[in-house]
């Protein structure tokens, strides 16, 4: 089920934090990871989330070389370019929500955050929506961590987009804004579903995925995903004010 709109006619302003959020993972990609075209390139290497390097605070560096995954439960040896030098680690927790390892992985984190992150925002208002965001992508990050450890996963394998961010935006959606229209597509058929099942069954989704995949090695951080979800609500819930402020937008002057 793919997510192609949804009701923005309660949306006040312009949400000029989410079109940043886009605006800035789409030039980091193009202008700093190489389009994702350079395999190993230096700035996602350095700059990726490393479990490892959070757990212990100690930046790791490490040679290109051959390393053996599970992919659909065999052992599969694979190419990984090394890690580079990271001069602050725990900043990883920030620049890796805003990278990412695919022009693909880009478009849908893209198109889920451009869906609904301008519901939040105008609900929140911008200054309320950029600090959800970052510690919701923070929070899914710690997840990650947690889910690479406590399932015996590589910790030195590194970890980027903004998919574990916009988990909590999604959950903040479906706590807010329950039944929005959300236009979406299904088994080739454009459909409408409320947002709490269109949210919903994308957190079935993960869920289940991360259970077939519990050994980590399927290249999708369902660790971040779920736990950016689950810190979606408590954060959207604290930083919602009681009346829709629509403050921090740009509005269009009076003529």
């Amino acid at each position: 089920m793919m997510p192609l709109g949804d009701d923005n006619t309660a949306n006040r302003g312009v949400p000029v934090v989410n079109y940043a959020l886009i605006a800035t993972c789409v030039l980091i990609f193009f202008g700093l990871q190489g389009a994702g075209l350079e395999e190993g390139n230096s700035f996602t290497m350095s700059w990726s989330l490393v479990p490892e390097e959070i757990v212990t605070g100690h930046d790791v560096i490490s040679p290109a070389g051959t390393r053996v995954i599970v992919h659909q439960g065999h052992p599969v040896e694979v190419d990984v370019p090394g890690l580079g030098p990271t001069p602050v680690v725990y900043l990883t927790m920030l620049t890796s929500m805003f990278m990412h390892g695919s022009i693909m992985h880009l478009f849908g984190n893209m198109l889920f955050l451009w869906i609904f992150g301008d519901n939040i925002e105008s609900r929140l208002g911008s200054g309320r929506y950029l600090a959800f965001y970052i510690l919701g992508g923070i929070a899914a990050g710690l997840s990650h961590v947690g889910a690479v450890y406590a399932l015996a996963g590589d910790p030195r394998v590194p970890c980027l987009g903004a998919s574990g961010a916009i988990s909590a935006v999604l959950a903040a959606y479906m706590l807010l804004f329950p039944d929005n229209r959300v236009r979406v597509l299904l088994f080739r058929i454009i459909t409408e579903v409320p947002a709490i099942v269109a949210v919903g069954i994308w957190f079935l989704m993960q869920v289940l995925s991360a259970a077939f995949d519990s050994a980590g090695g399927g290249g999708v951080a369902y660790g971040a995903h779920i736990g950016g979800f689950v810190a979606g609500f408590p954060l959207a819930l604290w930083l919602c004010p009681r009346i829709p402020p629509g403050a921090g937008f740009i509005e269009a002057p009076e003529e």
